[in-house]
């Protein structure tokens, strides 16, 4: 395979992934937004919306204030934000285009007809976010679904699934890491009974973003801490969106792609996963959650390099 091909299989997945993860994460904060708070603690919310995808200063510079109104226009139709939903669908309708005869007719008629639907939807009034969010979703879950059930297990279907693999990893490290060190509600608020009622939406709101809400009440069942949160999202092999999920699917994925140039590449990718496998929850939170997370998003951008220089195109 041409690597320029492999470089937009690559991409396609990974800005196709990117779109869902920012509609789980906005998806969340809005229903935050019903909640009971202050305006501060709203304005905080919506701050680490713009920190989990670093833009903050991006955002400062073109918008001021942080606002519920403006941080959703921001990341959802603003075409100058390389994150925002409508770029990131819009990148990925461009690389499968760029790839037509290397995916089905299934897979581009899928992310072709996404692209379309959203043209229509952002041409209207943003009423309801929540409908827009779920349809982004959706359609992230129809395409991966179209690609696994249409396309030869070639090195094609590899390299989307490693952009796809890559990009959930280090969304759902980033997505701990702010979440694990955000303002807490504030100091007259701190009875016992509004300090568990904020910190259970808190974390659930967490689990949600992820699809893990019910995985966690069908492993815990108990309360829900911030400890087994991080333990479900960190070291659980069967989550779907753990990191220790995502680095051993991508341990299979390289295996099945190798070239005699991507020796040190797996190895790299070998070590983290094996540092997660046999990792334990005590010790991560003993050694500090923010210094573990991040060297794995430096480790897991590393190996996204590393991929790039191997296989993709310069």
């Amino acid at each position: 395979m041409l690597s320029r091909t492999a470089d937009h299989l690559f991409w396609m997945a990974r800005y196709t992934e990117r779109a869902e993860n920012t509609a789980r994460m906005l998806d969340v904060q809005v229903q935050h937004e019903l909640l009971q708070q202050s305006r501060s603690d709203a304005g905080s919310g919506w701050a680490a919306v713009l920190g989990l995808s670093e833009l903050s200063a991006d955002y400062r510079a073109r918008h001021g204030d942080v606002t519920a109104r403006r941080v959703l226009d921001y990341m959802v139709r603003d075409p100058e934000n390389p994150s925002s939903i409508f770029s990131c669908l819009r990148a990925a309708r461009e690389s499968a285009r760029a790839v037509r005869g290397a995916i089905t007719t299934e897979t581009w008629e899928t992310v072709n007809q996404t692209w379309l639907e959203l043209m229509r939807m952002l041409h209207q009034p943003l009423h309801d976010p929540g409908a827009l969010f779920e349809w982004v979703k959706y359609r992230s879950h129809l395409t991966r679904g179209v690609t696994a059930d249409t396309m030869l297990r070639d090195e094609a279907f590899h390299f989307l699934r490693l952009g796809t693999l890559i990009e959930r990893a280090d969304n759902t490290a980033r997505l701990l890491d702010v979440k694990f060190h955000a303002p807490q509600v504030e100091q007259a608020q701190t009875a016992e009974a509004r300090m568990q009622e904020q910190d259970f939406y808190h974390w659930s709101g967490v689990l949600r973003s992820v699809s893990g809400f019910e995985i966690y009440r069908k492993f815990y069942r108990y309360a829900i801490t911030p400890e087994r949160v991080v333990e479900l999202l960190i070291l659980r092999p069967d989550m779907p969106r753990s990191l220790a999920a995502c680095t051993m699917d991508i341990i299979d994925t390289l295996t099945k792609v190798a070239n005699p140039q991507s020796a040190d590449t797996l190895r790299s990718a070998g070590m983290l996963d094996a540092e997660l496998r046999y990792g334990r929850i005590d010790d991560i939170m003993a050694t500090g959650l923010h210094a573990y997370l991040t060297r794995f998003l430096l480790r897991i951008n590393d190996l996204a390099s590393r991929i790039s220089q191997d296989f993709l195109a310069a």
